[in-house]
């Protein structure tokens, strides 16, 4: 869903904003308020973050957060997951994990939900690989296919058996049949 704004309001004002549910992304100078998770996108969306987690966070090599809201480059977008490499990641001086992220992701997700706009979700992940992103994935449970996105190569189509790229900075051996797997409870 689509809310035009005037012109004149800036990032920072869109920031002042009270929080909306679902969130609301600031892109060219509109709002965008993204679709309501459904029970396919929750829990790809969770079984994802979880699978990062056990591999990356205890060996403090990354973290992976579900709608967490990114602000750079002009642009406040929230990705279904985002994964930051531990180094990146601006914790506070008591070691806590901000509630400002005011960079870009090193991974973004996107899990496509039933009548949204790839070209939406592709726009956002474009930007984030612009800015520095390693990696962007976007996951279309209809169709059972993940894209994969890598800064100056030509999208990636994975399905089936395939093994999907992960970032560098950490090893996750997973397939797209594994992904799309997790919409069974119990695996």
């Amino acid at each position: 869903m689509k809310t035009t704004i005037s012109p004149s309001l800036t990032l920072e004002e869109f920031l002042k904003l009270p929080e909306t549910e679902p969130a609301s992304e600031f892109v060219a100078g509109q709002i965008y308020q993204k679709p309501m998770p459904q029970g396919k996108h929750s829990r790809l969306q969770f079984k994802l973050c979880d699978a990062v987690n056990q591999v990356a966070e205890t060996t403090q090599i990354a973290i992976a957060f579900p709608e967490l809201r990114c602000t750079f480059a002009g642009r406040s977008i929230v990705p279904d997951v985002t994964v930051f490499s531990w180094q990146r990641i601006p914790f506070e001086a008591d070691g806590e994990v901000p509630n400002a992220f005011e960079i870009y992701p090193d991974w973004t997700v996107e899990i496509l939900s039933p009548n949204q706009r790839a070209t939406r979700v592709i726009s956002n992940i474009l930007h984030c690989l612009r800015h520095g992103t390693q990696l962007g994935w976007l996951i279309d449970p209809e169709e059972r296919l993940i894209l994969a996105f890598i800064p100056g190569q030509e999208p990636m189509e994975f399905t089936g058996c395939d093994r999907l790229p992960i970032p560098k900075f950490f090893t996750l051996d997973l397939t797209v049949d594994q992904v799309f797997g997790w919409l069974k409870a119990g695996r």
